[in-house]
């Protein structure tokens, strides 16, 4: 069972121009309030379907790296990623995009499907207790951070 966590904004600005900024992953540490630094690993260079990049991780002292796998990357509409650590598949992390009279509709969500005895061992990795608020606060952040920098 997964638990599900999504937040929507509008932003000013066109669909694929969002979806640019989104999938080029190296830019992540822009406007991420938790990942800090993403690049493509193996040859992957850029968003396609199972296209591989790490993610640089912080939260405090509090730092890890997960293996991301990219599920779905359709410009200007959708770009998703499934997390895993240790070939664990802990999570999915995706965006929507859909355009609206001012710009775009773009809603982050993420899946978590950690099994119930993986928490306490993930809240010591990250120092996250209640990983469905912390992902709230930290995809409303993104959010804006990304706005901010398109909307320039």
């Amino acid at each position: 069972m997964s638990r599900r966590v999504e937040v929507s904004r509008d932003i000013a600005a066109s669909p694929a121009a969002v979806y640019a900024a989104i999938s080029d992953v190296t830019r992540m540490g822009e406007w991420s309030i938790e990942c800090h630094h993403c690049e493509w690993t193996g040859e992957s260079t850029s968003a396609s379907v199972g296209a591989t990049f790490d993610g640089h991780n912080r939260n405090g002292d509090h730092e890890w790296i997960t293996q991301s796998t990219v599920v779905a990357a359709d410009p200007g509409r959708a770009f998703a990623f499934e997390c895993s650590m240790f070939d664990f598949h802990y999570a999915t992390w995706g965006y929507d995009i859909e355009p609206i009279d001012t710009g775009s509709r773009v809603t982050e969500w993420a899946d978590d499907f950690r099994p119930d005895e993986a928490l306490e061992m993930s809240a010591k990795a990250s120092g996250v207790e209640d990983r469905s608020a912390r992902n709230r606060e930290t995809i409303s952040g993104t959010l804006e951070r990304l706005a901010a920098a398109l909307e320039r």
